[in-house]
């Protein structure tokens, strides 16, 4: 199972990556941080993803701290997902900005190609 977003809005993306995410926790079970989207353009909103002991959990908004913050706007971030856009390209050409940590950005692109 992979993530689809064609048509799908920002909730039910995020809805899709949780489901996939905790169906098959592997990838991340020794993972536990927090990650925080910025999401701008189209859709917008702030969604923190929080990784911990195998669990994956989206929340709406700021709720807790974050060791990365990745900002880009609703398309890119689909393009991420779908695997058709480069992280690093992108955060080179300015269309990602980072906060907090790259190593976990660059950590969570690798992180999600396996669920595609």
């Amino acid at each position: 199972m992979q993530i689809s977003v064609d048509q799908q809005n920002l909730q039910e993306i995020w809805q899709q990556i949780i489901k996939i995410m905790n169906s098959r926790p592997e990838p991340f079970k020794h993972v536990n941080t927090v990650y925080q989207f910025e999401i701008f353009g189209e859709q917008s909103g702030v969604n923190q993803l929080i990784l911990k002991d195998g669990i994956a959990i989206v929340n709406t908004g700021v709720n807790d701290e974050s060791e990365c913050t990745i900002i880009l706007n609703f398309n890119d971030f689909k393009e991420l997902l779908a695997g058709k856009l480069n992280s690093t390209t992108a955060y080179m050409m300015g269309k990602l900005r980072v906060n907090g940590s790259l190593g976990l950005a660059l950590r969570l692109e690798k992180l999600l190609k396996q669920y595609r």
